[in-house]
C-alpha cells in the first residue's frame, strides 16, 4: 500500500493526515474543530433513524478527504482511511465494544471494524480501531498510539503518561498493558480558571516565561502532599491578601493539578516513565516529575508520531498492510 489516510477523531478537533506508507511521512493534512461531540449533535439535531448515522458521518469525512485529494496529485483510489479515537465511541461514527485488559502493547489484539465505501466512483476502505477497558475505566485512541510508542521489552515496570484534557496513565509490564487510569486534570484546570471563582484570580502566562516557575513548584509539592480542596482554594486566598499575581496563581494552580495526578507514581515506583504528547505538555510534565523527584529513568515520545506508527503497525499486524 503506497499511501493511507490517517485520521485522529477526538471529542473536539477531527485532522486527517495523508500518510506515506514506507517512511510515514505527511504528504497532506487538515485539521478542524469538528470533534466528535460536535458532529453527534449535528447528527441528533437530524432526527434520522439510527441506521443513517453511519453515512452522516462518513459524508463529513470524505468532506475533508476531498480537500486531501485536491491537495495531492495522485488518485486515492482503494487507499485505507483508518479511524482512532472516539469514532468508536456511543457518539462516533459506530460504536464498537472495547477490547478488555490486557492487551499487548503491540495493538496486535485489538479489535477492528471495516466499512467498504465509494465516494464519486473512488473506493475506500475505513478501519475504525476500537478503544480499551478495564473493570472501572476505559480509553479510546491512546491504545493506538500506544502501539506506535514501539514499547522496549523490559522486565521493569512500566507507566506510560498520555497528558491532556482527560489524562491516562498505562501500567505496562512484559509488554503487556495491565491497567488504565483517568485523571481529568485538563479538563478540572479548565473549569476552575474560566467558570470558578478563582477564574478572576488567574492569568494565563506566555509559555516561554520562567519567572513565576516557583509558583508552579510550590504546586506541583502541594498537590501531591496536601489536601487538593484547600490548596486550590489558597489561589482565592493569594487574590486576596494580595500575595501572588494573577500569573502566579495560574502557574500555582496549574502545578497543583499536575502534582495531585502524579501523586501516585511516587508509590508505584515504575523502573520506566514515558511521556507522550506534545512538546508544550511533555515540558510541563518533566517539570512536575523532575520537582517530584520521578526523572531518573523518564523518556518522551511525540503522540502524533506514535499516532501514525501506530495505525500502520496495527493494519500491518492485521494483514491489510503486507
Amino acid at each position: 500500500m503506497k499511501f493511507f489516510l490517517s485520521v485522529d477523531w477526538g471529542t473536539s478537533a477531527f485532522r486527517v493526515r495523508l500518510i506515506e506508507t514506507i517512511n510515514k511521512s505527511v504528504l497532506a493534512e487538515i485539521k478542524t474543530d469538528q470533534g466528535i461531540a460536535a458532529t453527534f449533535e449535528k447528527w441528533r439535531q437530524t432526527n434520522q433513524p439510527e441506521e443513517n448515522r453511519i453515512a452522516f458521518y462518513r459524508s463529513y469525512l470524505f468532506e475533508q478527504v476531498e480537500k486531501i485529494a485536491d491537495m495531492f496529485n495522485d488518485s486515492l483510489d482503494n487507499t485505507f482511511i483508518i479511524l482512532s479515537g472516539m469514532a468508536s465511541s456511543s457518539i462516533g461514527m459506530l460504536e464498537l465494544p472495547y477490547k478488555e485488559l490486557p492487551f499487548h502493547c503491540d495493538g496486535s489484539d485489538l479489535l477492528l471494524h471495516t466499512i467498504p465505501a465509494i465516494h464519486k466512483n473512488v473506493s475506500y476502505k475505513i478501519v475504525i480501531i476500537s478503544g480499551v477497558r478495564s473493570q472501572t475505566d476505559v480509553m479510546r485512541g491512546e491504545e493506538t498510539i500506544l502501539a506506535g510508542c514501539d514499547v522496549v521489552k523490559d522486565n521493569r515496570q512500566q507507566l506510560f503518561i498520555f497528558p491532556g484534557t482527560h489524562s491516562k496513565h498505562i501500567i505496562i509490564n512484559n509488554n503487556i498493558a495491565q491497567n488504565i487510569t483517568t485523571f481529568i486534570t485538563g479538563e478540572l484546570f479548565d473549569l476552575l480558571s474560566n467558570k470558578s471563582i478563582l477564574s478572576a484570580s488567574l492569568k494565563k502566562n506566555d509559555p516561554g516565561d520562567i519567572s513565576n516557575d516557583a509558583y508552579f513548584a510550590d504546586g506541583v509539592k502541594k498537590g501531591a502532599s496536601t489536601n487538593i480542596l484547600n490548596s486550590i482554594f489558597q489561589v482565592r486566598i493569594n487574590h486576596l491578601f494580595k500575595t501572588a499575581s494573577a500569573q502566579q496563581n495560574y502557574q500555582y494552580l496549574s502545578g497543583l493539578l499536575i502534582g495531585y495526578e502524579l501523586k501516585e507514581t511516587g508509590k508505584i515506583k515504575p523502573g520506566l516513565i514515558t511521556l507522550v504528547g506534545s512538546e508544550a505538555l511533555e515540558n510541563v510534565y518533566i517539570k512536575a516529575l523532575t520537582i517530584l523527584g520521578l526523572d531518573d529513568h523518564l523518556v518522551c515520545r511525540n503522540a502524533a508520531e506514535a499516532l501514525i506508527n501506530g495505525q500502520l503497525k496495527i493494519m500491518q499486524q492485521a494483514g491489510y498492510f503486507l
